[in-house]
């Protein structure tokens, strides 16, 4: 880890609703301005193309916006991706990128980290979408544990959302030794009282993802969405519990002892927060805990994962293959 600064660029953008072309140009452009100003790396929300699915939380079935939503969906091998991998390419920044992702018409909420050579470094699909969420979109598999890449400038990672609430899959991350992480959101709505529960809210997420920073001993990089009242009329959320009027905004960037290192944006303005990160001070942290490293008890506790992809089809084939290599056939005894 190099003991420069890096500067870091996190949007705090209205996605272009359902639209999937008009998404990638707002990327790139996004992508440009982050690159003119510096940056090596720029974030963006969760399901930041074709913008997060609002009306979830709202009503349990919109049959129209939800066949509109899937068919701009982003698909991971599409010239859309390679326009925006060409984007990172030019400008030489890397990306997180959060969105939607249509594979074969069944969608995942999704990140990618593509290094500023435009090639994609990491896919992962969230592990378990949230509450309403699972009316849309689909479970990971092995994917959600692809969360951390190499890059020129240090060792960055990505989780979507309330996976910050998840523990275990939280030190895996942890376990990969990140030096920036992305915490994508979408538009958070401020928390009016009564029985909405507080977690949930923009007030609830942000310390989460805090909290991930404290705990991880990295730069944590808060990215959500924001939403105006075109967004809301293209969502029909008007008068629903969440993302229901303007705003949302709340992005930020966290120290790897929780401090903030950046001033607040009014949630209904659009923005690229920067900040330069002494990379420097992950070590200082460092010095007073480790979650997975001398702060760590593997003798006592540890944690076991399976990252197989699972497919729905399986060759035995290759399950027989692999016995007749080992001499193990079958009928051999």
């Amino acid at each position: 880890m190099s003991n420069k600064k890096v500067r870091v660029a996190v949007t705090q953008s209205e996605p272009a609703w359902l639209d999937l072309a008009a998404g990638v140009k707002k990327t790139c452009e996004l992508i440009e301005e982050a690159g003119k100003q510096g940056a090596s790396l720029i974030a963006f929300p969760e399901c930041w193309i074709p913008g997060y699915p609002c009306w979830i939380w709202s009503r349990l079935l919109d049959v129209g916006l939800n066949i509109t939503y899937v068919k701009n969906s982003l698909r991971l091998d599409s010239v859309e991706m390679k326009a925006i991998q060409n984007a990172a390419k030019a400008h030489s920044i890397a990306v997180s990128l959060g969105f939607s992702e249509n594979d074969n018409n069944s969608v995942y909420i999704a990140q990618v980290m593509i290094g500023p050579d435009g090639l994609i470094k990491s896919h992962r699909r969230k592990m378990k979408p949230t509450h309403m969420e699972r009316t849309i979109f689909g479970d990971a598999s092995g994917e959600c544990f692809a969360s951390v890449s190499q890059l020129p400038f240090g060792r960055v990672g990505a989780l979507s959302c309330w996976e910050h609430i998840q523990p275990l899959l939280k030190y895996h991350t942890f376990s990969q030794n990140e030096d920036i992480h992305v915490s994508a959101w979408p538009s958070l709505t401020p928390h009016t009282g009564g029985s909405d529960l507080w977690s949930m809210s923009a007030e609830g997420c942000q310390n989460l993802s805090r909290t991930y920073a404290i705990e991880a001993q990295s730069f944590v990089l808060h990215c959500t969405a924001l939403i105006t009242e075109k967004g809301i009329d293209q969502m029909k959320t008007s008068g629903g519990a969440l993302m229901s009027f303007p705003g949302g905004g709340s992005s930020a960037v966290f120290g790897p002892d929780g401090r903030l290192l950046t001033e607040p944006v009014e949630s209904t303005t659009e923005a690229i927060i920067y900040a330069d990160l002494d990379m420097d001070q992950i070590i200082g942290t460092k010095l007073f805990a480790d979650a997975t490293g001398h702060y760590s008890r593997p003798d006592l506790m540890w944690l076991n994962v399976c990252k197989e992809v699972k497919k729905t089809v399986r060759d035995d084939t290759d399950v027989d293959l692999g016995n007749v290599i080992a001499g193990d056939s079958p009928g051999h005894m």
